[in-house]
């Protein structure tokens, strides 16, 4: 089966994948990677950076313009979306569920909620996959959690719903089978981790506390919808990525 991938120039792909050279916001790249496709699998997004406007532009305007031309070249293909379990309400009472309202107050989660909501307002089959804390094989993701705590004042005790890479794959490959049509999905592996753990498996140290925490649900989501549908994680914990070396 034929894979294509939208991508930067100079870019490296794994054997067989055909590279798309452009962007969200070239018509033409996006006609030339989306056109008679059978799935889109969309990925793109900002997130690591202070500019607002860049990550709106990115991941909710960059959307729309998927969108359109799945809408025109590929209407009858599942159209997956990544986005992000942030979107639920820090000061829940339980960890986030699919059925719960949203109304993120941060850049990112706000814009891929307005983004999610401009995929099921389409035609199109959607499904959408909203994602613990992703991390693995030295993407780095893992290793600036103590430096985000320390600037975000995280509590060391608070604990993230986290995917590694490997199992970003698995959800997808379940969603392209027909799994989670027309379905918003948590994807989440075994366990939450806590920011202090985070920081000794990846050799950093952040001081200790005994305070409360003030919002105990916050960064967790609910993964048995996931579970319901066939999804199972082949790395249970950030422990076992480490055993492999695969942080």
């Amino acid at each position: 089966m034929e894979c294509r991938a939208l991508v930067r120039a100079g870019k490296q792909l794994p054997s067989g994948v055909i590279p798309v050279v452009g962007d969200l916001f070239d018509p033409a790249s996006l006609a030339s990677a989306v056109e008679g496709v059978s799935a889109i699998v969309h990925l793109a997004a900002v997130f690591r950076t202070a500019d607002t406007d860049e990550i709106w532009k990115a991941n909710l305007e960059g959307t729309r313009q998927l969108i359109a031309a799945a809408q025109q070249f590929a209407p009858q293909a599942r159209f997956i979306m990544a986005s992000t379990g942030l979107v639920y309400d820090a000061h829940g009472q339980r960890p986030g569920r699919e059925d719960d309202a949203a109304d993120p107050q941060l850049a990112y989660p706000a814009s891929k909620l307005a983004a999610e909501n401009q995929l099921r307002a389409s035609k199109l089959n959607w499904s959408i996959l909203r994602l613990g804390f992703v991390y693995g094989d030295d993407d780095g993701h893992l290793q600036s959690v103590p430096k985000l705590a320390g600037a975000y004042k995280w509590h060391p005790a608070s604990r993230l719903s986290m995917i590694h890479h490997r199992d970003v794959a698995t959800i997808v490959r379940l969603a392209l089978e027909g799994a989670m049509d027309r379905r918003i999905v948590n994807v989440t592996d075994e366990s939450p981790m806590s920011i202090y753990e985070i920081a000794a498996l990846v050799g950093e140290s952040i001081p200790p506390s005994s305070d409360p925490l003030a919002n105990p649900w916050w960064g967790q989501i609910d993964g048995t919808l996931a579970r319901s549908l066939g999804f199972q994680p082949a790395v249970a914990t950030a422990y076992q990525a480490a055993r492999e070396n695969a942080l």
